[in-house]
């Protein structure tokens, strides 16, 4: 480990220098790939050089255990010394995992109503304005493809583009079902209701990952609609695409171009076969999805928002956080934090077992 750790710090210093040459600057590609580079390293850079210093703070106050009158104080600094260096070992560990290469990616985000009616749509529409808040709060952009709402303001189903660093990285934790348990604005006596809406995050795909030819799809004009189906539109500027081999159906009617409508639903028709192809040709992944989406029925649940007791819970890694407010407003680094560690912990865990 200590050799490919010294290798990728060596590395990051010769990108560092390759900044001072002007040539560099001329050519917007290579500068582009070097600073991609360089953000990917700096984290090991780092802790190399850290791990450097622990390791001379040590030799130094080893050498300090045998002068007289600074013995006492020598072992305190080792003892300090060598928590540093099983800290920053640890640490570079987790860093040389590695990297789900999809991580960089832009996501699209799917969110329907599962189990109860009206108010399990009102719940996704809590959990489209979380997650909209989320990516706000993270410096990225989201843009609604589609969405079917009820007269009340409830979700029935949508599609988001997020684009931002890192976004599928952080938020492909999210998918699989989520409970509710409230008392519904529906309900006139009060009593609490457990319903529940399906998340589905789907790594955007690249124009060159998925080719789609032409006459494979079928388009559809319409017009757009609103809440309970009244027309927002009098022009046909609402597109569905049917990619007729396999029954794909992509609907978008946010935008007031046809053309504009088009080229969304183009990219959310790409993303979902590029996601259909991943799970054909990866059997492990294929369930580890199927698992987490399943069908919205409450019993297949992740997490739970229990509004009555102000707690969430994920059941995956048994975490409540009593905090339902901040998290519906968006605020999930704490839980998605949780998630990343356990998940970096089972790969640890994996690679230890393989070793």
């Amino acid at each position: 480990m200590l050799d490919k750790l010294r290798e990728l710090a060596l590395r990051h210093e010769d990108l560092e220098a390759q900044l001072t040459d002007p040539a560099v600057y001329g050519d917007p590609d290579r500068l582009r790939a070097i600073n991609r580079e360089l953000k990917e390293l700096a984290p090991v850079a780092e802790a190399w050089h850290a791990l450097e210093q622990a390791e001379r703070s040590r030799a130094e106050a080893e050498a300090l255990l045998h002068e007289p009158g600074f013995r006492e104080l020598a072992q305190e600094e080792l003892s300090a010394a060598k928590a540093e260096i099983q800290r920053l070992r640890e640490e570079l560990t987790v860093l040389l995992l590695p990297r789900d290469p999809d991580d960089s990616r832009d996501v699209i985000l799917e969110i329907r109503a599962g189990t109860g009616g009206e108010e399990a749509a009102l719940f996704a529409a809590s959990l489209l304005r979380m997650y909209t808040m989320y990516a706000q709060g993270r410096g990225w952009k989201t843009d609604i493809v589609s969405m079917n709402e009820t007269e009340l303001g409830g979700v029935k189903e949508c599609s988001v583009l997020i684009e931002g660093e890192g976004s599928y990285g952080r938020l492909k934790f999210e998918s699989g079902v989520h409970r509710v348990q409230r008392v519904p604005v529906t309900e006139a006596s009060g009593r609490i209701q457990t319903s529940a809406a399906t998340v589905a995050v789907m790594r955007s795909a690249e124009s060159v990952e998925v080719e789609l030819n032409p006459a494979d799809i079928e388009m559809q004009v319409y017009r757009s609609s609103g809440a309970g189906g009244q027309h927002v539109n009098k022009t046909s500027s609402a597109v569905r695409l049917i990619h007729k081999p396999t029954g794909t159906v992509v609907e978008c009617q946010q935008e007031r171009s046809q053309f504009q409508n088009r080229d969304k639903a183009m990219r959310i028709l790409a993303s979902r076969l590029y996601e259909a192809e991943r799970e054909r040709t990866e059997a492990a992944a294929a369930a580890e999805r199927k698992s987490q989406v399943g069908s919205g029925d409450r019993s297949e649940r992740i997490r739970t928002y229990n509004f009555p007791q102000g707690r969430v819970t994920d059941h995956r890694i048994g975490l409540t956080l009593y905090k339902i407010d901040a998290i519906m407003d968006g605020n999930l680094d704490e839980l998605i934090d949780a998630l990343v560690t356990a998940d970096r912990a089972e790969k640890l865990k994996g690679g230890g077992e393989q070793a």
